[in-house]
């Protein structure tokens, strides 16, 4: 599975949230050493000033790849192409609200716009994909049109996004296998946790058949955030036995970076990363952890840095 990280993009969107320029470089490198796959880091289309942070964490040379996010339209994707990226998210509306809202309803306006630049981004020889702003209110057979539109023009990937976190992993498990079984393009999971279940949805999507997940550290994002890397990250190993290696110190740290940066305060009770998860009060608890290290819990504190 590929975890396409995007705490420098989505992430940043919470509320009262701004990375610095160093920060930005910090997180990026932080994230590239806890083992994510690919990095979403921006909007080149905010401006100079945001264009300026892209090139720096671009000449950093990470050896993954780093994508940018953008509407699909001409100004976007340029501002893109004039950072130097080599992979872009284009995101158009799916779900008849959004396209309501931002197209007067008119899908065919949407498509030939979408047409059009996805055009150009592949000419260029460009990692395409196409960001499904609200997956999960729309119908799925014009989900298929829009992949089958990506897969003509030679796009990757198709990001389902649960934009406003109202999806049962049930629901998205039925959804992800019908469009990967179309082998029109990978499905990528990008989930919200509006209801507590981004994670969850996030996994129940792999399980379907998507090859590619977003997620961002601790869970930041919009509203109530996103799917949690370092939850993400340890359930791929622990629960799907990835063969992935897990430095301790290094996702330790990149939580401490965006807990600072972002000025959020992580729960005691936080998955993976709270500071009370491995204390025991409960005597039958305290008497089985002294007999075996594992008598209640599922891994080790060492194993995510504590």
């Amino acid at each position: 599975m590929i975890i396409n990280d995007t705490t420098l993009r989505d992430g940043e969107q919470a509320p009262y949230v701004a990375f610095n320029t160093q920060e930005k470089i910090d997180i990026a490198t932080a994230l590239y050493h806890s083992g994510v796959d690919e990095l979403e880091v921006g909007i080149p289309a905010m401006g100079a000033k945001e264009q300026a942070d892209i090139k720096e964490i671009l000449t950093l040379n990470l050896p993954l790849r780093i994508m940018s996010w953008n509407r699909a339209t001409m100004s976007d994707l340029d501002a893109s192409l004039s950072c130097g990226l080599q992979a872009v998210d284009l995101s158009i509306p799916v779900s008849d609200i959004l396209i309501e809202a931002k197209f007067g309803g008119d899908k065919t306006r949407l498509l030939k716009n979408l047409e059009t630049v996805l055009h150009v981004a592949t000419h260029e020889g460009l990692f395409c994909c196409i960001g499904g702003e609200d997956s999960s209110r729309a119908d799925l057979g014009f989900i298929k049109e829009v992949m089958e539109l990506g897969a003509s023009f030679g796009a990757h990937r198709f990001r389902y996004c649960d934009t406003v976190g109202i999806m049962r992993p049930h629901q998205i498990y039925s959804h992800i296998s019908y469009l990967s079984s179309l082998n029109l393009l990978e499905i990528e999971m990008h989930t919200h946790n509006d209801f507590g279940m981004a994670t969850a949805n996030a996994i129940s999507g792999l399980e379907a058949g998507a090859i590619s997940v977003n997620t961002t550290v601790i869970g930041l994002g919009e509203r109530a955030g996103n799917a949690s890397f370092e939850q993400v990250l340890m359930s791929l190993v622990h629960l799907f036995d990835e063969a992935r290696t897990i430095n301790s110190d290094a996702l330790k740290h990149v939580v401490q970076l965006v807990e600072k940066a972002s000025k959020q305060t992580i729960s005691a009770t936080m998955p993976i990363v709270g500071k009370n998860i491995f204390s025991h009060e409960s005597g039958i608890h305290v008497n089985g952890m002294i007999k075996h290290e594992k008598a209640y819990e599922a891994f080790s504190p060492q194993s995510v840095g504590m």
